[in-house]
């Protein structure tokens, strides 16, 4: 017997921008849809209609979006007590914003009936379903959450169990269950989910769980094992609290660990694209750790393991990083042995012979370096430089003759002043920038003094920077670690310095940075 389709309803806009920090615009949210649909996501659910003004702008530009898979939903909670659902103006609102689907929230828990709501158990289970009966007389799709299902059944399983039917009378087409205080274990939410597909059958169910016991993933996917045909969640884990259940790592795992079919299965490769492309909008620094899509999800640092998984990539890797949109890559420290330093110069094209005496040269200045306190994990730009110093085959663009930054003070303000001096293809060049900062104005400096000879550097900027104190029991007079990254709207790349001056080794990273722009065509890597 075939498996079952697994439908995805993703809950970004509505649940995931709950979460702290996290908003988006009506321009955003319009995007997110039109992306999601392309990824073929099979529900995407935009938020509360008639909620606020951004909510009521977004569905009135939604509905005329042409999207070739997704179905979008709107979201409310049952009609009110003692009230009827053709009269309830939330009713009204869902109606009004002309979503083939509405997501339809109600009790579950007899806590929450009483306690919240203020009502009778059977008044509960008449909003139930007189709010979905309606719903659906007017041509829609309504899928029902069963809010805390899971407290509610295990406090009374019989009622919890009666709220679903009221739902599944009324004719709505999914019963999800939800996780919604994110506390319970795997084997509560299989066996009790197991339960619900036994009365209504699996294509009836579905499961919403979040992440508060950091188990969002593994309780969403013991659902799915348990016989639920549609699982919820959002984006990058976004949500109230500590998050939702992470879509990005539960459509991975069951497509490629479950075997399970999802229609988005085939555009697998662009899931880590899709990751970044939700961290930019809500202007977030990526998780690097993420499963299957961070910068270090299949990154490799120890010479055992580098080695191992060149020679055979399933050795150190639980997929073939390509299928996520993702890559190998090899760290270096002083962890790192011959074959890491190999794998490491391969990724920009430099061959290195594992017996050769370059190699051994290269590996104890590597380590002498980072016993001084740089750092190269983050640092690719650097490294690659580092390799072709010691290969003699670094090219020398520019000489610094010196350099000076003065900070003052006028009246409430700070600002910086930075002199550079350079000799540029035989001629002296001198010049002058001011910044806020004196990163800053060095960083103006150097490419003002570059920029005539070196045109491309125009388009190269400052992205982030960042500072270690290295050896804190030194004081004011400790080791600094400056990482920089830079861009050129095309290409990211890493620069470390150190010194026992920020300045010093604030200049290092800055000059390397410009250095691998120079040496590098634009788009090359990293």
């Amino acid at each position: 017997m075939a498996t079952a389709e697994v439908r995805v309803y993703d809950t970004t806009l509505r649940d995931g921008t709950q979460g702290e920090g996290i908003s988006f615009s009506v321009a955003d949210k319009l995007l997110i849809v039109e992306r999601l649909d392309q990824f073929g996501v099979d529900y995407i659910e935009g938020g509360f209609p008639g909620s606020n003004p951004r909510d009521i702008a977004f569905f009135s530009e939604a509905k005329h979006l042409k999207l070739q898979q997704a179905r979008l939903a709107a979201f409310g909670a049952t009609r009110r007590a003692g009230a009827k659902a053709a009269a309830d103006p939330q009713m009204r609102a869902l109606l009004d914003s002309a979503m083939p689907v509405l997501t339809l929230v109600g009790k579950t828990w007899l806590l929450h009936v009483r306690e919240i709501l203020r009502t009778t158990p059977e008044e509960n289970l008449e909003m139930i379903e007189d709010s979905v009966r309606y719903l659906v007389s007017q041509g829609r799709e309504v899928i029902y959450d069963a809010e805390h299902f899971f407290d509610g059944y295990l406090d009374n399983p019989e009622y919890a169990m009666r709220t679903l039917e009221a739902a599944a009378r009324g004719g709505a087409s999914n019963l999800t269950l939800c996780e919604t205080n994110g506390g319970k274990l795997v084997p509560q939410v299989a066996s009790i989910t197991a339960d619900a597909v036994k009365r209504f059958g699996a294509p009836m169910v579905g499961v919403h769980c979040h992440n508060d016991s950091g188990l969002g993933v593994a309780v969403s996917l013991a659902g799915i094992e348990a016989g639920a045909t549609l699982v919820q969640g959002t984006m990058n884990g976004y949500g109230e609290r500590v998050g939702n259940a992470n879509l990005v790592s539960i459509i991975p795992n069951l497509v490629l660990k479950m075997g399970r079919r999802l229609r988005c299965a085939g555009n697998l490769a662009q899931l880590r694209d899709l990751s970044l492309f939700f961290d930019e909008l809500a202007n977030l620094r990526p998780n690097p750790k993420a499963p299957f899509v961070g910068h270090s999800a299949f990154a490799h640092k120890g010479g055992l393991h580098a080695n191992a998984a060149q020679k055979v990539k399933r050795s150190y890797e639980h997929i073939d990083p390509a299928v996520v949109g993702n890559q190998t890559r090899v760290l270096v420290s002083d962890m790192a042995g011959r074959s890491s330093l190999v794998v490491k110069a391969r990724e920009f094209g430099i061959e290195l012979d594992e017996k050769s005496p370059e190699l051994k040269g290269l590996i104890d200045e590597l380590k002498e370096r980072e016993f001084r306190g740089y750092e190269y994990e983050a640092a690719d730009a650097s490294f690659k430089l580092l390799v072709s110093r010691m290969l003699g085959q670094r090219r020398e663009f520019f000489k610094v003759e010196g350099y000076r930054v003065i900070v003052e003070r006028h009246g409430g303000e700070i600002w910086s002043e930075a002199t550079v001096r350079l000799n540029v293809a035989g001629e002296q060049v001198h010049t002058v920038a001011e910044s806020s900062g004196p990163i800053g104005a060095l960083d103006k400096a150097l490419r003002l003094g570059l920029e005539k000879t070196y045109p491309e550097l125009r388009d190269m900027t400052l992205r982030d920077y960042k500072v270690r104190i290295l050896e804190g029991n030194e004081g004011s007079g400790s080791k600094t670690r400056v990482l920089v990254e830079s861009g050129d709207g095309h290409s990211i790349w890493g620069t470390v310095g150190v010194s026992d001056n920020i300045i010093d080794a604030s200049w290092e990273a800055l000059r390397e940075a410009v250095e691998f722009r120079l040496s590098h065509p634009r788009g090359a890597k990293p």
